[in-house]
């Protein structure tokens, strides 16, 4: 079991963990940076600055230095199929493997350059910085010890002759490892700033922390409101569809003469609010369907042929089609009946629309078309049509909850312009899009017709 590292409040963070990787990354981008400028150093340090390393020195500063480089190489490889997974070796556990490489080498570096004589100590202090700000306090105070313990067993171990001492010629005149009080101080401030350091950033990275955290919990308030909202939603509009559902039974009854013969002027007033309250019933049943499809946090998954489903579609609607004489052709292009998963409640909801938006938008003898294609490992769905169309500035609001086109708002055309907005929901919710564009195939300069175009992911072999 791996040591979680985080707060349970990011466990499920997405913003979190993409933060972390991205961190992981610029370390590693770094990292190939320092590796050119450690070896543009030693290349060039005796012809610039004028010092000059031992050849052991060289070996080991470019031994390093190579090995930074190829292990560098394999971090940048394993970052690629890291996941999230609180439990397990995540990008977390990965920050603290880049820094206990890093602090390896720059051990190696710093020892090898003249320990205490050697400016690249500060390193540690960034090293520490970078650490802080990504992982806990607790490991990064364990991090830091280990370092400054490291520092004063190198520092002391040469003092004391214990440990070979490498210099730097022609660094400084004459050499500090030997001066003891130097290296006392030297030591002190080296922990004073490492701790110091480590505090500070950790300090300000449990703050960000927090106020992610009080995001989070403010998120999940919202979301809960959201839902109680559209809960309240569907309570509210079902109570109003009763009543209005009792009235267009009505006016069905007295339009039959059931009651009676009707005066040809009051069965006109009547067809009209029987037409009214039609479109008043559709529009909360729109409102119902979407309320309840974003209450969804899961939706079915099972395997659905979408050539099955469109012609159920299109039999229900053979009737309308007659009437206005429609020109209707449905092909199914495809060479393999591949199938997709999802919810076929849902599906049917988003292919009606789109089909009855088509059949009403057209004019009598008009044509719709509805064309099953396959793309790599999708299926394609054209809706087309020659009715009156999408004006351009439209189209970009279409998909709009309660929009509607421009050019059918002083036209007889019913409608709560949720329908489009439904059934793009629906086809993302399913991993696909919708594009739209008009004019479309079908259209000319009268009638330029709309396109609906749906891409569907197939579903995978092994389910």
């Amino acid at each position: 079991m791996m040591i979680p590292f985080i707060p349970s409040w990011a466990d499920k963070y997405i913003d979190y963990w993409e933060a972390i990787r991205k961190r992981n990354l610029w370390l590693i981008k770094l990292r190939y940076g320092a590796v050119i400028v450690l070896f543009g150093f030693l290349m060039s340090s005796e012809l610039i600055l004028g010092l000059s390393f031992s050849k052991t020195q060289n070996h080991v500063l470019i031994t390093v230095n190579i090995v930074i480089l190829l292990y560098n190489i394999f971090l940048h490889w394993v970052r690629r199929y890291l996941k999230c997974i609180p439990g397990k070796f995540n990008p977390l556990h990965f920050s603290l493997v880049q820094m206990l490489f890093d602090l390896t080498a720059l051990g190696l570096i710093v020892y090898f350059t003249g320990s205490i004589e050697t400016p690249l100590f500060m390193l540690f202090v960034f090293h520490m910085i970078i650490g802080s700000l990504i992982l806990p306090g607790v490991v990064m105070y364990a991090v830091a010890a280990v370092v400054i313990s490291f520092f004063n067993i190198l520092t002391f171990g040469e003092y004391l002759m214990l440990i070979p001492h490498y210099t730097v010629h022609g660094l400084l005149s004459e050499p500090l490892y030997t001066n003891i009080k130097f290296i006392i101080a030297y030591d002190v401030i080296f922990s004073f700033v490492m701790t110091v350091s480590v505090f500070l950033a950790n300090k300000i990275a449990s703050q960000l922390y927090k106020i992610e955290q009080q995001l989070v919990e403010s998120f999940d308030k919202l979301e809960a409101a959201e839902n109680e909202k559209q809960k309240y939603i569907i309570g509210i509009v079902h109570e109003i569809k009763s009543p209005l559902s009792v009235v267009h039974s009505y006016l069905d009854l007295i339009l039959k003469e059931f009651l009676g013969p009707l005066n040809p002027a009051v069965e006109d007033r009547l067809n009209r609010a029987k037409a009214s309250s039609s479109e008043a019933i559709q529009m909360i049943n729109d409102v119902l369907k979407i309320s309840r499809l974003r209450l969804l946090d899961e939706i079915a998954s099972e395997d659905l042929e979408v050539e099955k489903i469109l012609s159920e579609i299109i039999e229900k609607v053979s009737i309308e089609l007659k009437e206005k004489e429609i020109s209707f052709r449905f092909v199914d292009e495809r060479k393999t009946k591949r199938i997709i998963r999802g919810d076929k409640f849902l599906m049917e909801i988003a292919f009606s629309n789109l089909i009855g938006n088509a059949i009403k938008y057209v004019e009598v003898k008009g044509k719709v078309e509805v064309i099953i294609k396959d793309v790599e490992q999708h299926i394609e769905i054209d809706f087309n049509d020659d009715g009156i169309g999408i004006p351009e500035k439209d189209i970009k609001n279409i998909f709009t909850d309660f929009f509607r086109a421009s050019n059918i708002k002083h036209k007889q055309y019913e409608g709560s312009g949720l329908g489009l907005a439904i059934v793009k929901q629906i086809i993302e919710r399913h991993g696909g899009s919708i594009k739209v564009e008009s004019p479309s195939r079908l259209g000319n300069i009268i009638k330029p017709g709309a396109s609906f175009y749906i891409m569907l992911p197939v579903a995978s072999a092994d389910k």
